[in-house]
């Protein structure tokens, strides 16, 4: 029996049916190669932070966590080489945390040596799979744990979560080599797990009444169950994902906000850890799409409605590190990178599941504008946390003191060592993420676009094999040309996905518009093309504060603010943490005008409460600026008696 699930996004309810009727399917990880401005981006940071981290925290790496160094009952915390000051938790965690810097940072280099053909990289990537596969025990446990504790867990554990960051990487490889050890390795190490925690018969997650956050984490072994699924169509591991998130459930958890319990009061709001509260979207949706019951629809719509209050106009989601019920901010709630990542991962997901173009969009809002503006836009680095409205990255957000910690965050690093080497591993993964999201398939082999970064993708039509390249600068222009390649001629359909902003299409091609896509079908020639271009023009909109914020296209545009650049800790002749801070600070208030886009950036009309006058002013993608005013104040004006 067929049943409809509804997810509400703000108010806005999406019928979808059960799993067995998926939307869309996801395109296996290597098939869709960037190109242009994303492969030159992927190579340099493969021969920066990307590549390099192992050689810049060697110590953090050296640790053989999940072979000969493996965690038993009376293993020490590690010391990190972090400052604890402020931490909610105590030393279990530190226990573990290797295994997330390590795995996260492996995935997210396997995917950029494959995706940018790195074949000086292959030998080393080849060494760690060799390691990994020959640490796999006779009875399939990959891990960080040794015989006497794996499986056996009171308090605070890594288990599930250093599987799924290991797995993930796994998968990556073997997706991009299709070697069968690989995969046999990957299904032996789910067995295990399901064969120590059967269904009904434990609480995987039931570990007293103490800090967790380890274990809750965890949660995303999902994300392996629902690769395995999808591979597979077994129905086994997307039962036994609705079990894991049933225990998530019915156990104490100190990040508990996707737990139905919480989820149904009626004044719910987001307290917790930012990146729990959005990777824990994708187990919430799977249960959604698995379960018979209706309820775990509406929890998950009522999720995603506080979720939407927590994001800011850039996409950026609050991870400062708590969002203790706050709403998104410009200047006052900042986001961490790790917390851009996971969103991304769930938004698409969401796409894939519901078929949803919403779901595409906040990936392109918060990829072009959080995601790359919380990159230094000239150096190596990330910020661990950024705020859209960056007056400062002097390591406090905005020059805000905080009383209980010695804050760091706020500053550009190629590692963050001083807090937890976990948002640079995952900074490796965005763009990977990204473009295996691009573009989908239905059932029917359609091709839906949902992102068009420059790309080549090969797929099957038909038993014919394709190949589609799309040529593009987007989203500095709004040109695409399609270029087409098969054996023979052949009938293909393309969905493009046209953005909210998008008023007109032009194009030499037969179309029609279906929703919120504009649909190309004819014969194709064995070498064939077709180009597009998309009408718009400069947008601006108020935020939830009353605040401006200028559009174009995808990009959200801001004023950059000019600053002075101090050193902080240096890693080597090459590498070394910057500091930034304001030379001035005005804040400008936005003025009823029309912007104008110029060679230059995007032109507006400001007006400047320091000297009290208007100023014509050049604002450019966030994604170029270091500090800068995103959201800017309406100004009011005053009337003479």
């Amino acid at each position: 029996m067929r049943k409809v699930i509804i997810f509400l996004w703000g108010g806005i309810a999406l019928a979808q049916s059960s799993f067995k009727l998926e939307a869309l399917q996801p395109i296996p990880f290597a098939r869709i190669q960037p190109q242009g401005w994303v492969f030159t981006y992927m190579q340099r940071d493969l021969e920066s932070y990307v590549g390099q981290l192992d050689q810049l925290v060697p110590t953090l790496f050296k640790d053989s966590i999940y072979t000969s160094q493996r965690l038993g009952k009376n293993t020490k915390a590690k010391d990190l080489g972090n400052l604890k000051s402020g931490d909610a938790a105590g030393d279990d965690q530190y226990k573990w945390w290797n295994s997330e810097t390590q795995s996260n940072w492996w995935d997210g280099y396997i995917r950029h040596v494959f995706l940018t053909q790195s074949r000086a990289h292959y030998p080393k990537i080849e060494a760690y799979i060799r390691q990994i596969l020959d640490s796999q025990d006779v009875d399939g446990y990959l891990g960080i744990y040794d015989r006497q504790t794996r499986y056996n867990f009171q308090a605070e554990n890594g288990e599930f979560w250093a599987k799924t960051t290991l797995l993930r990487g796994l998968i990556a490889y073997y997706e991009a080599t299709g070697k069968k050890e690989v995969f046999t390795a990957i299904e032996r190490a789910v067995a295990n797990v399901i064969q120590n925690y059967p269904i009904g018969k434990s609480n995987p997650f039931d570990t007293g009444n103490a800090f967790n956050g380890g274990v809750s984490h965890g949660l995303t072994f999902t994300d392996v169950l629902e690769y395995m699924y999808q591979k597979t169509q077994l129905p086994i591991y997307r039962q036994y994902a609705l079990f894991l998130y049933q225990s998530y459930a019915q156990s104490y958890q100190s990040e508990s906000d996707a737990q139905p319990q919480r989820i149904q009061k009626q004044d719910f709001s987001l307290q917790g850890h930012g990146v729990h509260v959005y990777e824990h979207i994708r187990p919430l949706v799977v249960a959604a799409f698995t379960a018979e019951s209706p309820e775990y629809s509406l929890w998950l719509s009522r999720y995603l409605a506080q979720v939407k209050k927590s994001i800011t106009a850039t996409g950026g989601p609050i991870g400062d590190e708590w969002i203790a019920g706050r709403s998104a901010d410009a200047t006052h709630t900042g986001y961490e990178y790790c917390s851009l990542q996971e969103l991304l991962d769930s938004y698409a997901v969401l796409l894939q599941k519901t078929g949803d173009t919403q779901w595409a969009a906040h990936m392109e809002q918060l990829f072009f504008n959080a995601g790359l503006g919380a990159r230094h836009p000239n150096h190596e680095g990330i910020a661990y946390l950024k705020t859209d409205n960056s007056w400062g990255m002097d390591g406090t957000r905005n020059g805000e003191a905080e009383p209980d910690r010695v804050q760091t965050r706020y500053k550009y690093s190629a590692v963050h060592q001083e807090v937890a080497v976990c948002c640079s591993p995952n900074a490796g993964r965005l763009f990977p993420y990204m473009i295996q999201n691009t573009c989908m398939q239905n059932d029917k082999e359609h091709l839906y676009i949902q992102v068009p970064l420059p790309f080549r993708l090969v797929y099957e039509v038909n038993g014919q094999e394709v190949t589609v390249e799309n040529q593009t600068q987007y989203p500095e222009q709004f040109s695409f040309t399609y270029q087409i390649t098969t054996k023979a001629p052949i009938v293909l359909t393309f969905y493009l996905r046209k953005p909210s902003w998008v008023t007109a299409m032009e194009t030499s091609e037969n179309f029609k518009q279906v929703g919120d896509y504009y649909v190309i079908q004819r014969l194709f020639q064995s070498n064939d093309s077709f180009s597009i271009n998309w009408k718009t023009h400069p947008m601006k909109f108020s935020t939830s504060q009353g605040e401006v914020v200028y559009q174009y296209g995808p990009q959200v545009y801001a004023l950059p603010v000019d600053s002075k650049m101090d050193f902080g800790r240096q890693y080597n002749s090459h590498f070394k943490d910057k500091y930034y801070v304001a030379t001035e600070k005005i804040v400008y208030e936005a003025m009823d005008d029309i912007p104008k886009m110029k060679k230059e950036g995007m032109q507006v009309r400001l007006w400047n409460p320091e000297k009290k006058k208007e100023e014509n002013h050049i604002l450019v993608p966030m994604a170029e600026t270091v500090l800068r005013q995103v959201a800017f104040p309406q100004m009011v004006k005053t009337v003479s008696k």
